[in-house]
């Protein structure tokens, strides 16, 4: 009985990796059925649905104390700002990126990502590449370049995707707190932002969801669950696998979102992306391998 529980563990945690990164990659449908929405609306919304799903997991969990704690300390409260501002852009380009049919170019951001967290290291960390790393760091910039090159204007939206993500996840490096409570942090702090955003639309005639129809707002209210979920998914499966194991996920959600890009959305794959994402997958190939080679090795 004993000797199973491993294997459960390890079972249980490859399904929730496979939940979180399952309805990140397929999030675009989502996205593309609240499209008539403007993306700033959309996110206002999801900030506070997403704030009351994180208020009453923070309730029956009883960790706000624990939030309560990092409120009193200026610096964490200066990380989680930072870090919610990062998190807050990251999901407006996102839905905007959506909404104006470039998946594709979201794709590319969430393969480039690993690669912009290699590039943190080494500059903000102090890190030190090694040479394999730094072909494939060079190996992405060269995707990129040749993709910019291509279509003739810089894929900005990917590199923001892929930047804002990338130093998300360094602020919450820096200030460490339990995926719950530093949930409820980033949206509490987002909150305030987001009513005003929708005040001002509703003062101006902007906002369109109030006056939609019961199934569509329910849909929008829905959004706190497409966020929160594949969170503590996440978090879950992270105490369950290695980091190695669980990092082999990451490419699931930038290879649904192709796939749908592609074949469901007919989005124009031209030379050009060709290009700049075989790059890319050659680049991250080269930096798995890599980190495959410097793993421990049992005795």
């Amino acid at each position: 009985m004993q000797s199973d529980a491993p294997d459960s563990h390890t079972a249980t945690g490859v399904l929730h990796a496979l939940i979180a990164y399952g309805i990140w990659g397929f999030a675009p449908i989502y996205w593309k059925e609240t499209g008539h929405f403007s993306a700033h609306e959309l996110l206002a919304y999801r900030v506070l649905s997403a704030f009351s799903i994180a208020a009453l997991l923070l309730l029956v969990t009883g960790l706000w104390r624990e939030v309560a704690s990092v409120l009193r300390t200026p610096r964490r409260v200066a990380a989680i700002a930072a870090a919610s501002t990062l998190i807050a852009m990251n999901w407006l380009v996102f839905i905007y990126a959506v909404q104006t049919d470039r998946i594709l170019a979201t794709s590319l951001g969430y393969y480039i990502n690993p690669l912009v967290n290699v590039l943190l290291g080494l500059v903000l960390l102090g890190e030190r590449l090694s040479r394999a790393q730094s072909i494939a760091v060079a190996l992405a910039a060269v995707g990129v370049g040749m993709l910019a090159w291509r279509t003739g204007g810089v894929p900005w939206i990917s590199l923001v995707l892929a930047a804002s993500f990338g130093l998300y996840g360094l602020m919450r490096k820096l200030a460490p707190t339990p995926p719950v409570v530093g949930f409820g942090l980033e949206t509490l702090l987002l909150a305030p932002i987001a009513l005003a955003t929708l005040a001002v639309m509703d003062e101006r005639g902007a906002a369109l969801v109030p006056a939609a129809s019961a199934g569509m707002k329910w849909l929008v209210a829905a959004s706190g669950l497409i966020t929160a979920a594949p969170l503590i998914a996440f978090a879950s499966a992270a105490n369950r696998l290695p980091l190695s194991t669980l990092g082999m996920f990451q490419y699931l959600a930038p290879t649904l979102a192709f796939l749908l890009a592609v074949t469901f959305y007919g989005e124009s794959f031209t030379l050009g992306h060709a290009v700049s994402f075989g790059c890319v997958w050659a680049a991250l190939g080269l930096s798995a391998w890599d980190s495959f080679q410097r793993m421990p090795r049992a005795p």
